[in-house]
């Protein structure tokens, strides 16, 4: 009898064993759902979540499962980080990803509550210069070199006057050094730069400082709604500079509020392939997901591609760790990440450097909004 009831205590232990270590690994995203960035907040989580239903639906990672969970900030600085505690309290986050605005990151790094709970945040959205944090890591290119290879671009074809419009914060200083560091290598000339109040899309003053100073091409560091603001009050004004904005601007926003005669011409740097062409595996990855799954509440775009590599990122690193994958064993995997192909797109992390990708190329938004090559 005791033979047979041992026999089934095996059986059964053997049977159990994959349940034992089988988790549902949780992504905490905090991020604007409703204001003015919601569109680009809304299409980074589809993006992770259709890429989390597709690796479920295939069977998990090592047996495990992945959920995300959302809270909305409002874009508000002030609740980025209430969010987040609420968050890491009632879900119990492997880890966090997603954010976005220069003071949401900043306050959530500076807050020590990433280190306090030994957790990295994979991916966000920012528009200001700052030094690369331990707890944090993009997967996408830098603002420095979105600034470089636009800059670079301008001078190849002999514009050389140039301004810059940014948000207002602490790396103000720093942005307009890199800018202007980047302008003097292609023997190019800053003639003027203007901020305009974080949270706010107050860029009237810019709009004059700017109408006077007659650059050839303004280079727009905001969000989309203050981007399409100063579009819409500068070309009204008789500017008649070319716009060139960085990639956090979101081009949908930007097409609801302008005219297709503000917005023609008007090019953003971007530092993912296009989720518009099937010129690389994750853009033809994403469509195919996109096709076997309920449509999203927001349109394809840049920021839904950038979610989906996000969430491929998180995936891998949770791989590499087997069957007990930890807070901590997230940093470890993704400092461990060299090369990781997410499908002719490459994501890295060397000593020191938290910046996943140095990928930047350039595209010119049409009248009707659309993006073109």
């Amino acid at each position: 009898m005791r033979r047979t009831i041992a026999r089934a205590m095996l059986a059964a232990s053997i049977v159990a064993a994959p349940a034992a270590w089988s988790m549902d690994i949780v992504v905490g995203q905090v991020a604007p759902m409703s204001g003015l960035e919601a569109n680009q907040g809304r299409a980074y989580a589809a993006g992770m979540e259709l890429l989390f239903k597709q690796v479920n639906k295939a069977g998990g990672v090592n047996g495990h499962r992945f959920t995300l969970v959302r809270k909305d900030d409002g874009g508000r600085p002030e609740d980025t980080l209430s969010a987040t505690r609420e968050l890491i309290t009632e879900s119990k986050p492997l880890v966090l990803a997603g954010y976005f605005g220069n003071k949401n990151v900043a306050d959530l790094i500076a807050s020590g509550l990433l280190n306090n709970e030994r957790l990295v945040l994979v991916g966000y959205r920012s528009w200001e210069l700052r030094a690369d944090a331990p707890n944090v890591y993009n997967v996408r290119a830098g603002l420095r070199e979105e600034i470089n290879k636009i800059i670079e671009h301008l001078a190849t074809i002999g514009i050389t006057r140039l301004a810059m419009l940014y948000e207002a914060g602490p790396g103000s200083v720093n942005l307009v050094l890199a800018a202007d560091e980047a302008a003097k290598k292609s023997k190019a000339q800053l003639v003027a730069h203007a901020s305009y109040p974080s949270g706010t899309t107050t860029v009237t003053p810019a709009v004059d400082q700017f109408v006077k100073a007659q650059p050839q091409a303004i280079l727009l560091v905001a969000t989309g709604a203050a981007a399409a603001g100063f579009v819409e009050l500068y070309r009204a004004a008789g500017g008649t500079g070319q716009i060139f904005t960085h990639s956090g601007a979101d081009v949908e926003q930007m097409a609801k509020r302008l005219s297709d005669e503000q917005l023609q011409g008007v090019a953003i740097a971007q530092v993912t392939p296009s989720p518009y062409k099937i010129s690389s595996k994750i853009a033809k990855e994403l469509k195919d997901v996109l096709a076997g799954s309920d449509k999203p509440d927001v349109p394809v775009s840049y920021a839904m591609i950038e979610g989906f590599i996000a969430g491929k990122v998180i995936v891998e690193a949770v791989r590499r760790q087997g069957r007990a994958p930890t807070r901590e064993g997230i940093a470890a995997a993704l400092d461990s990440m060299d090369n990781f192909d997410v499908g002719g797109y490459a994501v890295g992390y060397k000593s020191g450097s938290r910046t996943g990708s140095k990928y930047v190329e350039l595209s010119i938004v049409s009248g009707a909004g659309k993006i073109r090559q």
